[in-house]
């Protein structure tokens, strides 16, 4: 058990960004002590759900590397949220994850009314399609599309993101008040 949550904390450690590379960013020096407050880097009940929360809305929403752990972080301010774990999770919205995003965030914006038509983004996936290409597509009726599916993605996942996390966070905390209570259940024989 004490293996497991070792590589679980190095994982942790390596994926998510230094409190100092968070703060160096020139997004979020002028925000200065508010961004520091030690309430948002503590790992707490309330703090960590509202983390996952802002890093999954952002991640999934704004879709534009760099700037995803900035916004998560200013979004953690007013939600106070835990900003390592909001950081973290804008990794869901990755190089291999992107384009189900961008597929489904048209698919649930055609529900709403919008008509952007798939195939074209198909097409212009597997063709490998110019920036210029890319513009003229969104500049079509695919932009409002695109931008009300990933808001209704990005909330949905990150309403689960956050209801995971409380039972997650539950679930940890009993194991370790059990470990604690009745250590004897947890040695191991040899």
């Amino acid at each position: 058990m004490a293996e497991r949550a070792s590589f679980l904390h190095r994982l942790a450690a390596k994926a998510t960004p230094s409190r100092e590379e968070v703060l160096e960013s020139r997004w979020l020096k002028p925000f200065g002590r508010r961004i520091r407050h030690s309430e948002l880097w503590r790992f707490t009940r309330r703090s960590v759900p509202r983390g996952v929360f802002a890093g999954l809305f952002i991640g999934i929403f704004l879709m534009i590397p760099g700037l995803q752990i900035v916004g998560a972080a200013l979004l953690c301010m007013p939600l106070r949220g835990n900003v390592p774990i909001a950081a973290a999770m804008t990794f869901l919205s990755n190089p291999a994850t992107t384009p189900f995003f961008l597929a489904a965030s048209i698919y649930v914006g055609n529900r709403f009314g919008f008509h952007a038509d798939i195939a074209t983004f198909d097409a212009l996936l597997s063709r490998g399609a110019s920036l210029g290409d890319w513009m003229a597509w969104l500049l079509s009726d695919a932009a409002p599309a695109m931008i009300t599916g990933l808001f209704v993605i990005s909330l949905v996942v990150a309403f689960v993101g956050w209801a995971l996390s409380i039972v997650v966070w539950r679930w940890w905390v009993g194991a370790k008040w059990r470990r604690r209570t009745r250590p004897e259940l947890f040695r191991h024989h040899s």
